[in-house]
């Protein structure tokens, strides 16, 4: 059950002040325990995905992040520059206002901005930040992002007001439908956390906890 979970996890580092001794622990870690991925700022890619040359371990990095309210002109070009530096998965932050505008048309079409320049390169995950969404909007925000091409949708950037919640993403796997991954990040601490998110539908956890959670311990990190 560890290995199985440990494959289920983007090991996580996002934090403005992270260093470059931090990121290679950080991939020295996702190695050692064979996480899914990595998960970093842009900045980060191309030292993570030389170090990781070799492994399984995937390099994931962030598109619009945290805030989701770059052009998507901006984000396409992010997604593009990311996967030339290694990236072979990225994680994007929808445009929240245009969502709870009622902009269906934006929103979409900044998702599918990022889907086209990952197109055949990099999975597409799709943040919806569902702790600023009523369950109507985080319903509308799935529906959309499958509608674009989307591979994952993902609850959370970890730097808003809330992470994953077991409804969120039972609400989030029903509204995809059995397909499309579901990722739980935020607040996942403990291999406990992570079943119930598991149970609930999710198939990836985003975690900066991902050595406690293996481990059957629980962390105090707030990612």
């Amino acid at each position: 059950m560890t290995k199985t979970i440990a494959k289920m996890i983007d090991h996580t580092l996002l934090k403005a002040d992270a260093t470059k001794e931090q990121i290679e622990k950080l991939c020295g870690e996702a190695k050692q325990y064979d996480f899914a991925s990595v998960c970093v700022n842009p900045v980060w890619v191309k030292q993570s995905a030389n170090y990781l040359q070799g492994t399984d371990v995937k390099v994931c990095t962030v598109i619009g992040f945290p805030l989701g309210a770059t052009t998507s002109e901006t984000k396409a070009f992010e997604t593009k520059n990311a996967i030339e530096n290694g990236a072979t998965e990225v994680d994007m932050v929808i445009n929240i206002g245009a969502l709870k505008t009622g902009d269906n048309d934006l929103v979409e079409q900044d998702i599918r901005a990022v889907v086209a320049a990952a197109k055949g390169k990099a999975l597409t995950k799709v943040i919806i930040e569902t702790c600023l969404l009523t369950d109507e909007e985080k319903v509308r925000a799935c529906e959309l992002s499958v509608k674009a091409g989307a591979d994952f949708v993902k609850t959370s950037t970890g730097f808003s007001t809330g992470g994953a919640t077991v409804e969120d993403i039972a609400l989030m796997r029903k509204t995809v439908g059995p397909t499309i991954g579901v990722k739980a990040s935020g607040g996942v601490r403990s291999a406990d956390d992570a079943k119930k998110m598991i149970d609930a539908g999710a198939t990836r956890i985003g975690a900066s906890s991902g050595i406690a959670i293996v481990n059957g311990l629980t962390s105090d990190s707030d990612y």
